[in-house]
């Protein structure tokens, strides 16, 4: 019985080293010298302060901003401690009321624009904390955000042309513009 207790006590310590101390150990020292941006939360950074992260939305409502898409964390919109979606179905009446709501808002914000709406900038994502829109939503804010910054819609285009991403590898995912790196880019205009 003895010996028992003695290799269950052994186990339980060598395996709490090997995976609770020298498997956390090795991952993070690979990640840092393979993938030191990601590791460290793929921070964007802007006169040497951390201004947000590539991984993670934020919420903008300024018209000379582009705005991402809505957030349904709860607590507060884009809270990453707390990362999920509404679990709302399609058809419930408070998720209609809240997108046309955002339609309302959108069409207010530029009343001039007649374009359908698009699907991402009114509806939240699964885990609420979605950095990019649609280049097309990108594209329908472009004469807000031009008109706001008293720029020609030409300039704010191009903008928005050079911060699209394509699919991964050509083939994975679908083309998507960051709105952070997009609101900073033209920031530094």
């Amino acid at each position: 019985m003895l010996t028992h207790v003695r290799a269950a006590i052994v186990s339980l310590v060598l395996f709490t080293v090997v995976t609770g101390v020298v498997y956390p150990t090795l991952v993070t020292v690979i990640a840092q010298l393979v993938f030191p941006n990601q590791a460290n939360g793929s921070l964007i950074v802007k006169n040497g302060k951390p201004v947000g992260s590539t991984l993670i939305g934020q919420p903008f409502d300024d018209p000379k901003y582009f705005w991402g898409r809505p957030s349904a964390t709860s607590s507060f919109g884009y809270n990453a401690g707390a990362s999920g979606a509404s679990n709302l179905s399609p058809t419930n009446a408070d998720l209609t009321k809240a997108v046309q709501g955002r339609v309302d808002a959108l069409r207010a914000a530029d009343p001039g624009n007649t374009a359908p709406v698009p699907v991402d900038l009114v509806t939240a994502s699964g885990s609420g904390l979605d950095p990019h829109i649609s280049p097309a939503a990108a594209l329908y804010q472009v004469h807000r955000v031009a008109m706001a910054r008293k720029l020609d819609d030409a300039v704010v285009q191009r903008l928005v042309a050079q911060h699209t991403e394509g699919r991964l590898l050509g083939l994975l995912g679908e083309p998507r513009v960051n709105v952070l790196g997009l609101n900073l880019a033209l920031d530094s205009r």
